[in-house]
């Protein structure tokens, strides 16, 4: 059981970067994915999520209008793209699952963490 997020790298400050979250030894199919960051210094936050349910997302404030959640079952992945990047963006980037209500819905603890990729967006 495993996720690996990939994808991440240097970027400029308004550009754009798609990060993959694959699952192996399991499948993603009717589960929430989050996506979550570190800073540098910094505390992991939450950016956004997909639930396994109906497909909504829940992106954070930061991220709204810039950053989307989408996923495809069939290759087993859920994707971040994200768009008009700010330096503030800079950070690791991780994808993780949820453990609580059958880990279907953005909620509750996570179970499986991927082992996070680098984004950093300069000035």
């Amino acid at each position: 059981v495993q996720l690996q997020a990939s994808g991440g790298g240097l970027v400029q400050a308004g550009g754009s970067l798609r990060l993959s979250c694959v699952a192996s030894g399991f499948s993603l199919r009717y589960r929430a994915v989050g996506w979550f960051r570190q800073a540098p210094g910094k505390e992991r936050e939450g950016v956004s999520c997909i639930s396994g349910a109906d497909g909504k997302t829940y992106p954070r404030d930061p991220v709204k209008g810039r950053f989307t959640v989408t996923r495809d079952d069939g290759k087993n992945t859920v994707y971040l793209q994200m768009n008009s990047l700010k330096p503030d963006d800079t950070g690791v980037y991780y994808c993780a699952t949820y453990g609580s209500y059958s880990g279907t819905y953005c909620a509750g603890e996570n179970d499986n963490w991927g082992q996070g990729t680098q984004v950093t967006v300069s000035s």
